[in-house]
């Protein structure tokens, strides 16, 4: 099962699409499903349902900060995050949620939509997880 195999299975599980993605990483970052929920739950969404940057992509900056990064050489982990962003932005066309949800009508507010099979149906965020996943581990095989 590749990466974002996984990312989409996690998703379609119940967890938002930050998590999905850097859940899909676990054995790679050392930490729990636990810790990694809690540190990643708000980016989901588009940062907490705002729609903003889409929370998958926000899974793969984590991943790969953590990852490819000492933590202290910005430069590095930014021109590697930019590649990823922009491979993301070639096969997606956008990093912000609200964009990649074009055309799908989204309920406002705090409380998502039902995961039903009609939730899944309209909207491409289990393919979204499964494809920024992907590029994530292409990016850390680089």
């Amino acid at each position: 099962m590749t990466k974002g195999e996984l990312a989409k299975t996690i998703f379609e599980s119940g967890k938002n699409c930050s998590q999905a993605v850097a859940l899909a990483f676990k054995d790679e970052l050392k930490l729990s499903e636990e810790q990694i929920s809690k540190l990643i739950i708000g980016f989901g969404g588009g940062f907490a349902r705002q729609r903003l940057v889409c929370g998958a992509v926000s899974g793969m900056v984590m991943v790969l900060g953590y990852l490819k990064s000492d933590g202290q050489n910005k430069l590095e982990a930014y021109a590697l995050i930019q590649k990823a962003c922009a491979r993301v932005k070639e096969q997606l066309g956008s990093l912000i949620c609200e964009e990649l949800l074009n055309g799908v009508v989204v309920k406002q507010g705090l409380v998502p939509e039902e995961r039903t099979v009609e939730y899944y149906k309209k909207r491409p965020c289990a393919d979204i997880c499964k494809i920024i996943a992907d590029i994530t581990d292409e990016y850390l095989k680089s």
